[in-house]
């Protein structure tokens, strides 16, 4: 069953109407009902009773979430979950790593008294803990100095910083957030392309390919860097959006 997503968005946040200035355009938005004045929602183009949110000039109509904006903005918020969820992520790490430096010397006789018990028992499978590199990774960690653990806790926090300030201003649209999403991302692309190196997964090759269709999808589509006119075609485009959406409830266009 196909999803009329127009009409969902204004069941969830109400329609959006608006009385243009242009006779043409608003004698067709327009309708007298037994219960009084009717306006066309210029998102799903239902008519709707009461007075209109808004009137002016047609190519100031208010850019609803509606078509390519509307996929526009479904994608927007779906790599601000992603951030979202990483940003979380990366501070539950930066937590443990941090619990991890106060109590490093009780952790390490922790897992050296585990270590004791569990060698027996991986021996019997042929499994030599003792050269295991997972093993070696943990008692390496044991090595590092408070200072550094503290300094590593803190660049982690940093950066679940800006990936929650991404998702935040791409979940509202803010052509800020592309911008830092943009560079934020595309200064870590060099790092995920070395680790590719070090060892390849099916999560990295992913994470690699979301990211850089994420700089690419966000730089072209929202012209960033001067990229297809720039800002003030970026504007032009939403402006003459406005006016289209106007045309097409108004039923002038076919």
């Amino acid at each position: 069953m196909k999803i009329d997503w127009d009409r969902r968005t204004c069941a969830r946040k109400g329609h959006v109407t608006y009385a243009p200035d242009d006779p043409r355009l608003r004698v067709r938005l327009h309708a007298q009902t037994g219960l009084g004045d009717a306006w066309r929602c210029l998102r799903c183009g239902d008519f709707v009773l009461g007075e209109p949110h808004g009137s002016g000039p047609a190519q100031d109509a208010p850019l609803v979430p509606r078509g390519k904006v509307l996929r526009d903005l479904f994608i927007l918020r779906f790599l601000a979950i992603e951030r979202a969820v990483r940003g979380v992520f990366v501070v539950l790490v930066a937590v443990a790593v941090w619990k991890f430096s106060n109590s490093q010397d009780a952790v390490r006789r922790l897992f050296n008294e585990y270590l004791t018990v569990l060698r027996p028992v991986f021996r019997h499978f042929h499994y030599d803990l003792d050269h295991s590199p997972v093993v070696g990774s943990i008692q390496k960690a044991f090595g590092y100095q408070h200072s550094t653990l503290l300094i590593v806790a803190g660049l982690l926090l940093a950066y679940a910083l800006i990936e929650l300030v991404e998702a935040v201003g791409l979940w509202r649209a803010k052509r800020w957030a592309e911008y830092l999403t943009v560079v934020a991302t595309a200064a870590f692309l060099p790092l995920e392309i070395y680790e590719l190196t070090e060892k390849i997964s099916y999560l990295k090759i992913a994470t690699l390919a979301l990211n850089i269709l994420a700089v690419l999808y966000i730089a072209l589509a929202k012209r960033l860097f001067g990229l297809r006119g720039g800002r003030r075609k970026f504007d032009e485009e939403r402006h003459s959006a406005s006016l289209l959406e106007v045309e097409e409830s108004a039923g002038v266009l076919v």
